[in-house]
């Protein structure tokens, strides 16, 4: 499924690859109690929480920037065909390549491929099983990784599995960075492609990284694993279980909710539920989140 929406000139869509009532709130939010949850239930059900199976709604997407001569995916999911540990993730067949040509961004059409960190389930889609290898998907486009990220998990995963990278890091990054075709974006890079401008949001990975859409006075700030959840805008101390710089993180989600509030920036998160992005909004000595409405356009003809 794919939605569709212009910010200035530049057309954003976003590609659903999967959303369900998966997560334990006690296993991805650990400090989160469950009278706190129970009291923002209303404000979570129906899209982002099920109450009577208490499970978090948790969403895999891309999204796809679209201006002047540039096809940009950013983070690429969990992708097909990978093994992973997770039953929900393991040996997908999900027909994301037909929505991506579906939205004028099939796999040749991509000029490029922007990361905001390197878990798992941002980098799948970066190969595809050609041959019995994985080889990168997109067959013209760089692929732009945070270079605090990569140096990050290549010493960690030295030393220890970790289960947010899971196989990842063999089958959908190494290849990408063996092919040739990956550049590294330092987190005070500024504006890249003409059009994202980087932004540092350290905490959930040590070099996770937002990108602003700015266009004819509008913006959107795909805006990563800030938020996995809207319940990290009613308790912005709530981080999760993949966090690796809890202290940081807190920090980076407060920073992202005033800086956003104040400039109405419309937030292009990676798992939220529908209607997948909105608007930060004050709310007494808090936030709120407003669903953000999508526009009837067609698709590119």
């Amino acid at each position: 499924m794919i939605q569709t929406r212009q910010i200035g000139r530049a057309r954003v869509t976003r590609l659903l690859e999967y959303s369900a009532p998966t997560h334990d709130p006690a296993f991805l939010f650990p400090d989160l109690a469950q009278a706190d949850l129970d009291a923002m239930a209303a404000k979570l059900a129906p899209h982002h929480f099920v109450p009577a199976m208490n499970r978090l709604v948790i969403t895999i997407q891309m999204w796809v920037v679209q201006i002047d001569d540039k096809v940009i995916v950013i983070d690429t999911g969990v992708g097909n065909g990978k093994p992973r540990t997770a039953p929900r993730m393991k040996n997908l067949n999900i027909r994301v390549g037909e929505w991506l040509e579906a939205a004028g961004a099939g796999f040749d059409k991509v000029t490029h491929v922007v990361q905001t960190h390197l878990h798992a389930d941002h980098t799948g889609w970066n190969t595809v099983l050609q041959d019995g290898k994985w080889v990168p998907t997109f067959p013209n486009a760089r692929y732009l990784m945070p270079r605090g990220d990569y140096e990050y998990w290549t010493d960690a995963i030295a030393k220890a599995p970790d289960i947010a990278m899971d196989n990842s890091w063999e089958d959908s990054v190494l290849p990408v960075v063996e092919a040739g075709v990956v550049d590294f974006i330092d987190a005070d890079a500024g504006q890249i492609l003409g059009c994202l401008t980087v932004e540092p949001v350290p905490g959930h990975t040590p070099g996770m990284l937002s990108y602003r859409l700015q266009s004819e006075g509008e913006e959107g700030l795909f805006c990563a694993d800030v938020f996995h959840s809207p319940v990290q805008i009613y308790d912005p101390q709530i981080n999760t279980a993949y966090c690796v710089l809890q202290d940081v993180a807190r920090e980076t989600r407060a920073r992202v909710l005033s800086e956003a509030a104040e400039r109405g920036t419309l937030i292009m998160p990676m798992h939220f539920g529908v209607p997948y992005c909105g608007y930060i909004r004050r709310d007494g000595d808090g936030y709120r989140l407003e669903p953000a409405d999508w526009p009837d356009l067609t698709l590119p003809g």
